[in-house]
């Protein structure tokens, strides 16, 4: 595998899914074609389905309710497949903070959020947000309050979990598309939560 221009071996989940890649093709399961075609939307998507389930859930408490029951049932109401997958949706409140992480390797609900982020992948993250979560988070820029308990929750190859944050205030009457723009890729994952866009100081004073 070549990476910034020098070659290095694959690691063992790596040469798992070329061996397992090359044998699905080799039985005519699936083409190299509709392999690529796969790949290329994966890489295409972002967080806008996982966003639009948020904004969602914030304008009607009946959806809202079905999403924490099962994420992946209320997933699919909006059209978005969450295949062979159990999607757990977990909900920031005024007494706790939930943020994901995937221990193991690099679980997470990209058929939602698209490809993650490379410091999810990363062994420090992967360890210290689950020993020093606080301090992780402060680390991007969110700092919670000390009243607040944060949960860590562990993906796994069959359970994804997804953030339900806070609505911010100040959104009263917005629409549901507007709405989904405060909510990013970081909020669905907990390392950050949504805010108003900062309004220019030249703005201000018009």
């Amino acid at each position: 595998m070549k990476q910034a221009g020098r070659y290095e071996p694959y690691s063992y989940f790596q040469l798992m899914e070329v061996s397992l890649r090359e044998l699905l093709v080799e039985k005519g399961v699936v083409t190299d074609d509709a392999i690529a075609g796969a790949m290329a939307a994966m890489r295409a998507r972002g967080p806008e389905r996982g966003a639009a389930m948020v904004a969602h859930a914030w304008l009607d408490p009946a959806y809202k309710a079905r999403m924490l029951a099962d994420g992946s049932r209320a997933a699919e109401e909006l059209g978005f497949e969450v295949p062979g997958l159990r999607l757990i949706v977990v909900e920031n409140t005024s007494q706790a903070h939930n943020v994901i992480v995937c221990t193991l390797c690099s679980c997470y609900p990209r058929m939602l959020l698209g490809l993650p982020p490379e410091w999810y992948k990363s062994r420090p993250y992967r360890s210290r947000v689950v020993r020093e979560p606080r301090k992780v988070l402060a680390e991007f820029g969110t700092k919670i309050s000390p009243k607040l308990k944060i949960r860590v929750h562990d993906s796994n190859a069959d359970m994804r979990y997804m953030v339900l944050p806070l609505r911010p205030e100040g959104t009263e009457g917005w629409s549901e598309a507007r709405l989904a723009t405060l909510v990013t890729r970081d909020c669905l994952i907990g390392v950050a939560v949504p805010t108003l866009p900062k309004i220019s100081k030249t703005r201000k004073s018009k």
